[in-house]
């Protein structure tokens, strides 16, 4: 039985104290503990990305887990001031805005299309796995034939830029000395690379793997659903976004857009015309 509250003002505070309620952190006056470990106690002894790891799951990550995020996030920093979310942030640096409005701007960049594979890629993994893909890699074939009859591409595999993406063989070799040592399961790993075999059964030629194919598959053997997939990639471009723009501030220069001045655009409008009323 619940006691019932009368007084208005425990009533009052009842209903503020309940208003957030929170499992992650603890503070209070020279107190603050994160998930009952206190933070003087992790300053020092853990790294970033074990702290990254704890805040989303409530305990410190094994060695293993801690590699294969580390790796993970070290190659999505960034990716060239071809990458809109870069270069947004250095024009958005040149407009006398501060670091937090530049890094910001750079962030809001990272979407569905710039941004999204990974959390996309995961999804579709799961989805295949929850299928029984990576028991009948027939079933991920006809799959696979299904998504792209109704869109041209596959998450998480060939890159516009880089023939093969350099980043995606290191992240795959992580996983199979992980799995190999029993510290993930393997399963996201070997359906990732049945995608890609069915791809070039598909296609008749290689669709090799990109980052997203590979990072989704390190968050899928570490447990990571996509929201927290995009989360982690967008905290780990962030660091790339900051660097950019911080270079952009030291170099100089004012409104700078995404092409010189001295190069022509097309204009595809009317032609010149006269008002007239």
């Amino acid at each position: 039985m619940t006691d019932v509250i009368e007084n208005p003002a425990e009533q009052k505070l009842a209903a503020a104290t309940a208003w957030w309620k929170t499992s992650i952190v603890d503070i209070k006056p020279g107190i603050i503990n994160f998930n009952g470990y206190p933070i003087e106690q992790l300053i020092g002894r853990i790294g970033f990305v074990e702290m990254v790891w704890h805040m989303l799951r409530g305990e410190l990550p094994t060695p293993w887990q801690a590699r294969l995020l580390e790796a993970a996030m070290v190659a999505a920093v960034d990716h060239g001031p071809q990458a809109p979310s870069i270069s947004i942030a250095r024009m958005t640096s040149t407009c006398g805005v501060g670091i937090n409005n530049a890094m910001a701007s750079g962030i809001n960049a990272l979407g569905d299309v710039h941004g999204g594979a990974g959390q996309q890629c995961l999804q579709l993994y799961d989805r295949l796995l929850a299928e029984g893909g990576a028991e009948d890699p027939a079933k991920v074939t006809e799959s696979l034939r299904t998504i792209l009859s109704e869109s041209r591409l596959i998450p998480g595999f060939g890159h516009r830029f880089h023939p093969v993406d350099p980043r995606s063989k290191p992240l795959m070799e992580l996983i199979r000395q992980a799995a190999a040592e029993g510290a993930v399961a393997g399963r996201h790993l070997k359906v990732a690379l049945q995608v890609e075999e069915s791809l070039k059964e598909i296609k008749g030629k290689l669709i090799p793997m990109n980052i997203d194919g590979a990072t989704a598959a390190i968050y899928g053997e570490l447990g990571f659903d996509g929201e927290e997939a995009r989360g982690l990639f967008i905290l780990s471009r962030s660091v790339g976004i900051l660097a950019h723009a911080r270079e952009q501030m030291r170099q100089g220069g004012r409104i700078k857009g995404p092409m010189p001045t001295s190069i022509p655009y097309t204009y595809t409008g009317k032609p010149r015309r006269d008002l007239e009323r």
